[in-house]
């Protein structure tokens, strides 16, 4: 068995509930959930599993958010996630068997995480996630994005020692 060495987290939809809220003045908030960052910041660590954060928009909130929880690899502005984590797996040294980074587990909510998933050896999604992704991934949380869908992931990698 390959144990998981990497965790792979989109966010908008991921981390969050995928809705952005706008302010009258064109600020712009997200909010992201306690338990998730406890599993990201906490848990992790312990079993020596590396948090990457790949999205495609761009946002200073995330930064934050990531500088909040020591997460070193926070890559924004990414629309072509799968190239993008190809690239990174091999900075990391990482060989793919049969076309999959087999020690890498993604998390995504959308279609657009779809390729990723395609490279990545474990895959979930959060319960509100779109159908096509639904009926792709190895497991289905049973919490919504934003709603501490990522600390259930996490919790069933290191149960199940995946």
């Amino acid at each position: 068995m390959i144990k998981i060495k990497y965790l792979i987290m989109d966010v908008d939809g991921t981390l969050t509930d995928g809705k952005i809220y706008m302010g009258n003045n064109g600020e712009i908030f997200k909010v992201f959930d306690i338990k998730d960052g406890c599993g990201i910041h906490d848990i992790l660590p312990q079993y020596d599993i590396i948090p990457i954060i790949i999205t495609a928009r761009k946002s200073d909130i995330v930064m934050n958010r990531c500088n909040e929880l020591g997460i070193k690899h926070c890559y924004q502005g990414c629309r072509n996630k799968k190239e993008f984590l190809c690239e990174l797996m091999e900075k990391f040294g990482e060989v793919p068997i049969d076309g999959k980074y087999m020690n890498a587990a993604y998390i995504g909510d959308d279609i657009i995480d779809k390729s990723c998933m395609e490279i990545c050896g474990y895959t979930a999604c959060p319960a509100d996630a779109v159908e096509e992704i639904k009926n792709y991934v190895d497991y289905i949380c049973t919490k919504n994005g934003g709603d501490s869908a990522v600390r259930e992931f996490i919790e069933h990698l290191v149960l199940f020692d995946i």
